[in-house]
Formats: structure tokens, C-alpha cells, sequence
């Protein structure tokens, strides 16, 4: 099976991956450039970018690849200041999905709304509610997780 394209981003987060999908202007550039920069700041071990605006998603043995769309690669839109080069990681597994702005979001969200399938792999689903700041949530999930 060939990889996709989607439109997304993707940031490394210790040794998983964060998918970060929403429609265009839900931010997530901002929450990738504000998850990178939460390393800087402590609140996260390590945090690399892998694609800004759309990536490219592969099943491999159980696991969801992703990687940047090379025109894309370690390039990411700062809103305000224009495109960016930043390191990045050529590849990573998906370990969380981030749905921006999802119709969805719960406070006490159902075991269901808490996974998504994408090319067959069942991944943890965090739905973040239109106007809600992601980071806080992001990085709470994942120093959990770690």
C-alpha cells in the first residue's frame, strides 16, 4: 500500500508522534511550533518537527508512519512571520491523534470518541473543542503517557 497525503501535521514527542489534524486556520502549525518550543521551555523532553500542512501517512507493520511531504520538508508556516525552517524528523509513528476544533469534544469524552482507525490502526483520539487552547491538553496526555 502506497502512503497518503493528508492534511495535517505531525510532531515527534519523545519516541511517538503527534497527528494533528483540523480544518484550515484551526492552528495546527501554531500547536506544532508551540509543541516544539515546549521542549525549550520544559515542559516536554524532547519534541521535533516531522511535516508542517500535509504529511504523509503509511500501515507498516501494525504501526502508522508518518513523514513529511518532501517539497514540505522541515518547513513550517509561521502565522505573521512566513515559512520557517526547523529540523525535523524524516519519519515517526503516530501515537496520538489531535482532532482542532472537533464537533465532537467532550468533557468526559466516550470510550469511542477516544479512538480513531486511519488506514486501519486504532490510535488514541484527543478531540479538542472549537476555542480551546490544545497545548495544555497536549502536553499533560503525553508526559502521562511517557
Amino acid at each position: 500500500m502506497s502512503p497518503t497525503t493528508t492534511h495535517a501535521s505531525a510532531v515527534l514527542i519523545g519516541a511517538t508522534a503527534v497527528l494533528i489534524r483540523g480544518a484550515s486556520g484551526a492552528g495546527k502549525s501554531r500547536l506544532a511550533l508551540a509543541l516544539i518550543h515546549s521542549q525549550a521551555q520544559g515542559l516536554l523532553r524532547f519534541s521535533r518537527l516531522v511535516g508542517d500542512d500535509r504529511v504523509l501517512l503509511d500501515a507498516s507493520n501494525g504501526r502508522l508512519l508518518v513523514r513529511p511531504a518532501p517539497a514540505l520538508a522541515g518547513l513550517i508556516e509561521v502565522r505573521g512571520l512566513g515559512i520557517r525552517r526547523l529540523p525535523f524528523e524524516p519519519v515517526a509513528a503516530v501515537g496520538l491523534v489531535i482532532d482542532l476544533n472537533a464537533a465532537d469534544a467532550e468533557r468526559m469524552p466516550a470510550r469511542e470518541a477516544s479512538q480513531t482507525a486511519i488506514s486501519g490502526i486504532i490510535l488514541p483520539r484527543l478531540a479538542v473543542a472549537p476555542v480551546t487552547d490544545a497545548l495544555p491538553l497536549v502536553v499533560s496526555y503525553m508526559n502521562m503517557a511517557l
